[in-house]
Order: C-alpha cells, then structure tokens, then sequence
C-alpha cells in the first residue's frame, strides 16, 4: 500500500498556505487547479479553511503544555511499513446501525475486506429522476470525529507524515466524518515521529480546529470502493493515517466540500421506501429497499447532488409508504407521496455517479 501513503496538499486560497492532510484533502502530488467550492486532485480551494477561520480552542493551555520537542527526544520516528495494522470492524454491534454481523452472518468479519461495490451500492433517483448511484456507509452521526494533519511553524505541511485519528468504527465518538484540525511542530520534527494523539499532547504541540469536514471511512485493509463521481478527483484507492501507533486504512470521497464551524455535518434530504412498511413485521431496512422486478434500480430520491446547494453525502432519512412507489421518479413525486416518517435516521450515502 505503498502508493496510498501520499500527501495530499490543500491550498488555502486566502493565504496560499499549503495544508498537507495526507488523503483527507482529496489532492496528490500531480498538482492541478481548483475552483472556490470544488475540490481537484492537485488542489482545493477552502470555502471554509482560512487562518482567519481557525480558533485555538483545542490549543493546549500553557499550563498543560510540555516542552515542545520534549517527545522528539524520547523517541524517534516509525516506518508506517514496519507498523501494525488496526483492527476494523464496521459490522459489530458496536460500530454498525442497519449493517450488523449478529443479524446477518453473510456480512465481512473483522479486518476481512469489505467489497463496497458488490454490497453496498444502491441504484437510486436524483432530484430531477437522473439515475445515480450512491454507497451506503451506515448511519453516522451528525458530530464530526477530529483528524489531526501536521504542519511545522513556518506553515509548510510535514512531508510523508501520516495524518492521526483517536477512534475507530465500535468505538465512542467515531464518525466517518472528520474535522480537521492543524497541529503545529517545531522545525526539526521529523515525519511520522507522532502516531498517535497521545504523542500530539504529550509534545504539548499546538492544536487548532478548522472549519473543513472530510468523509473518509475507515475501513479493513484491502477493502474496495471503485465508484467516485465527476466532480471528485480524489483517488479510489486507500489512503493510511496512524490509530494509536497503528496504520489504519480509509476511504476518501471528495465529491463536494463539506464545511462547518461547529463541527456539525450538514445534512440533506433523501427519500426512501422498503419492501415492508415500518410499521409491519420485519419491516423497514431489515426488509430491504424495493426496487423495480427484475432490476436494482430503487425509487429512492435524493433532494440534491453533487454540484448543488446544500449537496451533503449525510443523508437525513424520510420513509414514504411503498404503496407509492410506482408513482416517485424525482423529488416532487417523493415529497408528494404519504411519508411514513420523517428524519428516521442521517446515513452517510455519498453519490459516485450519475447517469
């Protein structure tokens, strides 16, 4: 997986500071140009990541700092190549929601390779009935995980540095979507020394929140997701960050640039049907999604796709009776069928084509 440990440079348009973020920007080394609110995969300019918008309210106090450099001395750094890997499970009762091993036992064991193209792609409807294509990640939450990329004090990123996150899919707080945040290292740092957030506070390095939100699951060594959209040049294959010294493996899906100032995913409407009402035994997703005989293609529509306002890939879920089904083809005919319920669940469903 050598190929996957790249950085990745994002350029902050208002300063033309360079942020490395290590597969969580959606940019390689070939370079490229980018538009304010599109992301390429040489560069993407930040709607919402400027030094202006970032706040010191993770920096550590100046009462709990360490030495800055103080870890440098005690340890030196680790090959991601000599490194374990994590353990990942998404279908524990811990990690998945609508995707569980103790209820379906045909579903990928723990650190098996999870194929995304075989077992979770759906075939749904645009807002104007164009048919797209979305993976189906579960039900996330709406509180973004923090993923931390590292810079030294000039502002220039830490080249082949690993980016660090703190939690995996089963434990607290884990999110598919992360908030970056940028940590600040002294000069003579050298890469992939810290592997882990324990590492980042013990150095007492410096800890800043931005505003960018990056969907990148986390997923078993050797898992696939081929499909990415036309406006997402980021690359299929995955990218390696550290989970307390270990390498973990994630996706990155760039189709849209995500921001929050909060922390807080943004969600957009989709409307959905199941082969048995919620409301009947063994209803709802238990039942899975109905589609057409003899066909995939579902009569679930999203209220927006990539390019539009208010596209998010963190769907806020509407039931509607499957006795319209034949009727929903587009967004109106979805809001004007008898909607069982609203807001059942927010699924990270990001869209990789259109047809």
């Amino acid at each position: 997986m050598a190929d996957t440990r790249r950085s990745f440079l994002t350029t902050l348009a208002s300063t033309g500071t360079v942020l490395a973020l290590a597969g969580c920007s959606g940019s390689d080394s070939n370079g490229g140009g980018g538009t304010d609110g599109e992301m390429t995969e040489g560069e993407m300019t930040e709607g919402g990541m400027t030094e202006s918008e970032m706040t010191d309210g993770d920096a550590m106090d100046e009462g709990e700092e360490m030495t800055e450099g103080s870890m440098d001395g005690d340890m030196g750094p680790t090959d991601p190549s000599d490194a374990p890997m994590a353990s990942v499970d998404r279908f524990s009762d811990a990690a998945g929601m609508l995707h569980q091993r103790s209820a379906n036992d045909a579903l990928p064991d723990a650190d098996e390779p999870i194929d995304f193209d075989e077992q979770f792609l759906t075939q749904g409807y645009g807002p104007d009935g164009t048919v797209i294509e979305y993976y189906d990640f579960d039900v996330q939450p709406t509180e973004a995980a923090p993923i931390y990329a590292l810079f030294y004090e000039n502002g220039d990123p830490v080249e082949d540095q690993l980016n660090i996150i703190d939690v995996v899919p089963g434990d607290e707080g884990y999110n598919d979507f992360w908030q970056v945040h940028k940590v600040t290292v002294p000069d003579g740092y050298e890469a992939n020394t810290a592997a882990s957030v324990s590492h980042i506070r013990e150095a007492g390095y410096d800890i800043e929140p931005t505003e960018t939100i990056k969907n990148c699951p986390v997923v078993p060594a050797g898992s696939t997701a081929e499909l990415r959209h036309s406006a997402d040049s980021s690359s299929a294959d995955l990218v390696e960050g550290w989970y307390d010294g270990e390498v973990v493996p994630y996706f990155l899906f760039g189709e849209a640039s995500l921001s929050s100032s909060d922390g807080t995913v943004p969600l957009s409407p989709i409307y959905v049907s199941f082969n048995a009402n919620p409301d009947e035994d063994g209803g709802g997703p238990p039942s899975g999604f109905l589609s057409e005989e003899g066909s995939d293609q579902t009569h679930n529509v999203t209220a927006t796709v990539p390019g539009d306002d208010g596209y998010s890939p963190l769907w806020l879920v509407n039931i509607f009776d499957n006795a319209d089904f034949d009727s929903v083809s587009n967004l109106d005919s979805a809001q004007d069928a008898d909607i069982l319920a609203s807001g059942a669940a927010m699924v990270n469903c990001p869209v990789v084509a259109e047809q």
